[in-house]
């Protein structure tokens, strides 16, 4: 049984492997979500990735195929297996050029059974965070926070509750994201995305009751807490006018360079 996963969630992992393992078109099952992260519930549902050879995977591909959902496979209430089909193409791409929350997918996850040999060394190199892009990424991160700052007092100006309610987000989204990287953590998506900046060990005290008063309460006060335990947290060597420049420049000009800009990341 692998450490910390319940027993039911165990022996559905087992059922799922012995449903598959002996299937000539598949060559390993990954198992990650939830589950796999340590943050599951008792009812939590298996997620998983199983690989199916180049022959499958494109004869799926062609029909839209590429999901496993059962439930015979479990025994606990409510419970059921939950599976994308991908390809070893697929995780090498991952490897290349996956965006963070693809990367952050397999956090965690672990091979339930494999005919390729180093497929754990695959998923291994997914998790590890790129040192080399990682400053670019804070100052972005920071000064899309400055920015969001900034916009907050121009909604209340103008009295746009739109913008304001934007900004808030945008403001504790960006802000988050800051210190995710500045722990080397991928950002996990939404769903998951306070579960991980729990986890992070160097982060402003009161980081996320700030961020949830924030988006309860829109308002230039709210934002200010949160933007100031950010701004102050560390010295993130970026002037007021260099977030300004880089804004205009990486954001309101992204489509220049046919790149999407950071709020489409």
């Amino acid at each position: 049984m692998a450490t910390g996963i319940r027993p039911h969630h165990q022996r559905a992992i087992d059922n799922l492997v012995a449903e598959y393992e002996n299937d000539h078109r598949f060559q390993g099952i990954i198992i990650g979500g939830s589950v796999a992260k340590g943050c599951g519930r008792p009812d939590s549902d298996i997620d998983f990735m199983i690989i199916a050879t180049d022959e499958e995977f494109a004869s799926r591909q062609k029909t839209g195929d590429l999901f496993i959902n059962r439930s015979d496979l479990t025994d606990y209430e409510g419970g059921f297996v939950d599976g994308k089909v991908i390809d070893m193409a697929y995780l090498h791409k991952v490897v290349e050029k996956g965006n963070e929350p693809t990367r952050a997918a397999f956090d965690g996850a672990f091979a339930a059974y494999s005919k390729i040999d180093n497929l754990d060394a695959i998923i291994k190199s997914i998790t590890l965070y790129p040192e080399e892009t990682r400053m670019d990424k804070i100052q972005q991160f920071y000064s899309m926070a400055f920015i969001q700052h900034w916009l907050m007092g121009e909604a209340e100006r103008h009295d746009n509750l739109y913008t304001r309610t934007r900004a808030a987000s945008q403001l504790v989204l960006f802000s988050g994201r800051l210190i995710l990287a500045h722990n080397k953590v991928f950002f996990p998506y939404h769903k998951w995305f306070y579960e991980y900046l729990g986890r992070c060990p160097e982060k402003p005290a009161g980081l996320i009751d700030k961020m949830n008063q924030l988006l309860s309460t829109p308002n230039i006060e709210s934002a200010d807490d949160l933007f100031k335990s950010i701004r102050e947290f560390q010295d993130w060597r970026v002037p007021d006018i260099e977030a300004f420049r880089w804004f205009m420049e990486d954001v309101e000009w992204a489509w220049m360079d046919d790149r999407a800009s950071l709020e489409d990341w």
